[in-house]
């Protein structure tokens, strides 16, 4: 009878045991889900994103082809204007003030 009894307690010891393994392989289970799901979602918006740059940047080569002066700097004077700020034949420059380059 005592056999049986010390039995019976294991048994029972061995089942909570299993029924704890199972109940957190369960909660387990369901976070790596959670986290596949987000997962998911934050890869479809980083795609999402390189789509949009990349029709961004086409869209900007596009522009640079019609318009290729676009990325071109600006002249350092203006036809018609010496280097110095002033028409050609001023010397002195507007009012007979220098220009100080920057």
């Amino acid at each position: 009878m005592a056999g049986l009894l010390i039995l019976g307690v294991i048994m029972a010891i061995f089942l909570l045991y299993a029924a704890d393994r199972a109940v957190k392989a369960r909660a387990r289970a369901r976070q790596l889900s959670r986290m596949n799901r987000r997962l998911a979602a934050a890869a479809a918006r980083s795609e999402e994103q390189q789509a949009e740059r990349q029709a961004a940047d086409a869209a900007s080569a596009e522009l640079t082809s019609v318009m290729p002066a676009i990325n071109l700097r600006p002249p350092v004077t203006l036809p018609g204007q010496a280097e110095n700020g002033g028409a050609r034949g001023d010397a002195a420059g507007a009012g007979g003030q220098r220009r100080r380059p920057r």
